[in-house]
């Protein structure tokens, strides 16, 4: 098993007054040659918008874009025919397909209270495909000690928004002192996991809030929980 960890405190961090960015990977003005990516994982954003406000329009092409609201409303509109505000609540996750190039506008949906969510750049498998966009809801309850699909490529899977890449992000709960064992959905990937609250352990590293670690080289491996904890698994081919 091939192990990195990546402290939260650790994470570049972009204060921009109305955002407040962390970043798992380098990005914009951060940069960091050892921490490039993960395979194909480009991108972990974790970001505080301020009430109102966000990104104006803005270019992306070939790159899978999955965003997902922690608390807060996000609305969202693009060059692919959603031209009036779309909303992303906390629970659904929202996905676009780049592809050839599309344009887009992202804002807190709040006069009042702050947007906290997650956005992820996975590299594609095809380049230049027609660009999509969906979203959907997932059920918490539906995670309660067994993994939950959010994303995925893999064809044998039927739940979860559709990507072109042979990678899955999926999320889990677990109360305290609960294990998991993760099976990989192909030898040529690695987990990236997220801890989103609790604590945990995996591969006898102990991880907090925020802290995420990378496997690879390995079929499956276990977590355990310290506390109650919510974690999310992005497995991604390795490069």
């Amino acid at each position: 098993m091939n192990v990195v960890v990546h402290r939260s405190e650790d994470r570049g961090q972009a204060n921009h007054g109305w955002l407040q960015a962390r970043h798992s990977f380098s990005f914009a003005n951060y940069f960091d040659r050892t921490k490039m990516q993960f395979g194909a994982l480009r991108v972990f954003n974790d970001d505080i918008i301020a009430p109102s406000m966000g990104f104006g329009t803005h270019p992306h092409d070939n790159m899978e874009i999955i965003t997902i609201p922690l608390s807060g409303v996000l609305k969202h509109k693009d060059s692919m025919g959603n031209t009036e505000w779309q909303h992303v609540k906390s629970g659904e996750v929202q996905l676009m397909s780049a592809g050839t190039g599309l344009q887009h506008s992202e804002i807190n949906g709040s006069i009042t209270d702050e947007l906290r969510l997650f956005q992820i750049w996975i590299m594609p498998n095809q380049k230049n495909v027609k660009p999509r966009y969906d979203q959907a809801f997932f059920k918490a309850e539906d995670r309660q000690g067994k993994l939950q699909t959010l994303v995925t490529g893999f064809s044998n899977e039927e739940k979860g928004l559709k990507i072109h890449q042979d990678a899955k992000i999926s999320r889990i709960d677990l109360s305290k002192d609960q294990s998991y064992t993760y099976s990989l959905m192909s030898q040529n990937n690695g987990v990236y996991t997220m801890v989103i609250s609790g604590e945990i352990v995996v591969a006898d590293n102990s991880l907090g809030l925020r802290d995420a670690i990378g496997v690879n080289n390995v079929n499956n491996f276990s977590v355990s929980s310290k506390t109650k904890s919510e974690l999310l698994f992005i497995e991604v081919p390795m490069f």
